[in-house]
C-alpha cells in the first residue's frame, strides 16, 4: 500500500469513492483511517486485513518480506522499500465541512416516522446536508433517493465536529471527526434528573427524548461511556438504564459492558415485538404503544429498584 497524501480508495475494501487516508496519532504512529467504516488502523493490523492473519502471522509476513528472517513456507509479497518515503504530518483530526439546507418534506416525514419532529432536529443540532466536504474533497452530495444528515458536534481545538448519516445506505452508513469519547446527546442532558437512558445512536436519543426520557449515546456501538464521564453521569442521576438493539451485536455489546459495569440496570426490546430498537419500534407500533412499553420499562424499574 502506498502512502501518499490527501484521499484514496481502500485497498481492504471495494471502494467506489477516495474515503481514506494517512494520518500521524499522537504518539508519531502513521495511521491509516477509513472513513466510511470508521477504521483506524497502524501498518500491523492493515496486513492483518489484507492477509485475513493473525497479529503474529502479521509480523512473520512483515519480516519475510523484507528480509529480516528467511521462511520458505511464505511467499515473498512484490513491492519496493521507498527510501524517500513523503512525510505525513497529519494528526488523528480530519477536517469534515457541510453545506447545510433546509429540510425537505420527504426528510420531515422520514424523522416523523420515529417520533421526531423539527423542533427535536434544532434541540439536537442535526441538520440536513447539501454537500459533504473531506479534508477539502467533496466526499457526497445529498440527492433526494439518498439524502444526509448531519450532528454537529460544536468545535474541537478550533475545527467543527461532525458525525454524518446516510440512512438510505446499507454499509458504511456514517462518517465523522468526532473524538471517540464524545458522546451524542451530551450537551441537551439536564443538570439533574432521575432517569438516564444509554442507547446506542442519536435517533434513538432523538426518539426517548419525543417520549419524555432523557437519552444519550456514545459515537458508536462498539463504544461506551468512558468510566469517568460515566462516574459524573452516576453523581447526575438517580438510575443509570443501558437500552441497547436486541440483536445479536447489541446483546453482545451489552453483555460485554455488565460485565464491566454490573451496577447499571439492562433492558432490551422483547423479541416478539419485532422491533430491534425504540425508534424502529416507534416506526412499527406508533406512539401509543411506544409510550405504553416505556411506562412497562418504568413501572418494572420501580420494583427492580425496590
Amino acid at each position: 500500500m502506498p502512502v501518499k497524501k490527501g484521499l484514496f480508495r481502500s485497498p481492504l475494501r471495494n471502494d467506489k469513492n477516495p474515503t481514506c487516508s494517512f494520518f500521524r496519532s499522537n504518539k508519531g504512529t502513521l495511521m491509516f483511517k477509513d472513513f466510511a467504516t470508521s477504521q483506524c488502523l497502524d501498518a500491523f493490523s492493515v496486513v492483518q486485513k489484507l492477509f485475513g492473519c493473525s497479529y503474529f502471522e502479521a509480523l512473520r509476513i512483515i519480516a519475510n518480506d523484507f528480509g529480516i528472517i528467511r521462511n520458505k513456507d511464505l511467499q515473498k509479497n512484490p513491492g519496493k522499500i521507498n527510501k524517500n518515503p513523503i512525510k505525513i504530518e497529519d494528526k488523528e483530526a480530519s477536517k469534515i465541512q457541510v453545506e447545510i439546507q433546509d429540510f425537505s418534506e420527504l426528510e420531515l416525514k422520514w424523522w416523523a416516522k420515529y417520533g421526531i419532529t423539527k423542533n427535536t432536529l434544532q434541540k439536537f443540532d442535526v441538520y440536513s446536508c447539501k454537500h459533504v466536504f473531506l479534508n477539502d474533497q467533496l466526499f457526497a452530495k445529498s440527492q433526494q433517493h439518498c439524502p444526509i444528515f448531519g450532528y454537529y458536534g460544536k468545535k474541537y481545538h478550533g475545527m467543527e465536529l461532525w458525525r454524518c448519516y446516510f440512512p438510505k445506505r446499507t454499509l458504511f452508513r456514517f462518517i465523522t471527526n468526532w473524538p471517540s469519547k464524545k458522546i451524542q446527546g451530551y450537551d441537551q442532558l439536564p443538570k439533574k434528573g432521575k432517569l438516564l437512558v444509554i442507547t446506542k445512536s442519536m435517533k434513538d436519543v432523538m426518539c426517548l427524548y419525543s417520549c419524555g426520557i432523557i437519552a444519550c449515546a456514545p459515537n458508536s456501538e462498539n463504544l461506551f461511556i468512558p468510566d469517568t464521564m460515566l462516574e459524573e453521569l452516576k453523581s447526575r442521576f438517580e438510575s443509570i438504564v443501558v437500552f441497547y438493539d436486541n440483536d445479536r451485536p447489541g446483546l453482545y455489546n451489552m453483555a460485554k459492558i455488565r460485565r464491566a459495569h454490573p451496577e447499571l440496570i439492562y433492558i432490551s426490546i422483547p423479541k416478539e415485538f419485532g422491533s430491534k430498537d425504540i425508534s424502529d419500534f416507534y416506526k412499527d407500533h406508533g406512539r401509543s404503544e411506544t409510550l405504553s412499553l416505556i411506562k412497562k420499562f418504568i413501572l418494572w424499574l420501580k420494583e427492580h429498584r425496590n
